[in-house]
């Protein structure tokens, strides 16, 4: 197994959580369009997202780009953790 850098790790799980947190945000915008008020999920964006409000060209993006940050915060955190834990775990030459 080749070792890849934590700045890499960092630059594939950012991308990778971003890009799936977006798309989950656009997938559940989709949804609330389609489906009947009684099955909507904006209430439970509402609180997560800073700015986020159902049906506002404002509300939109500000969801979007909290949903896209979100995957950035949570790489930024875990990648340089997980290291931290395998190498207190396992030892320096099993990172």
């Amino acid at each position: 197994m080749t070792h890849v850098s934590n700045r890499k790790q960092i630059l594939i799980w950012g991308w990778t959580l971003s890009l799936f947190l977006l798309f989950s945000y656009l997938i559940c915008i989709g949804f609330g369009l389609l489906a009947p008020q009684s099955m909507h999920m904006h209430e439970s964006w509402a609180p997560l997202l800073p700015g986020f409000e159902w049906l506002t060209l404002q509300g939109f993006l500000a969801g979007a780009v909290g949903s896209f940050l979100y995957g950035w915060y949570i790489a930024l955190l875990v990648v340089p953790l997980r290291a931290w834990i395998s190498h207190k775990v396992a030892g320096a030459d099993h990172v």
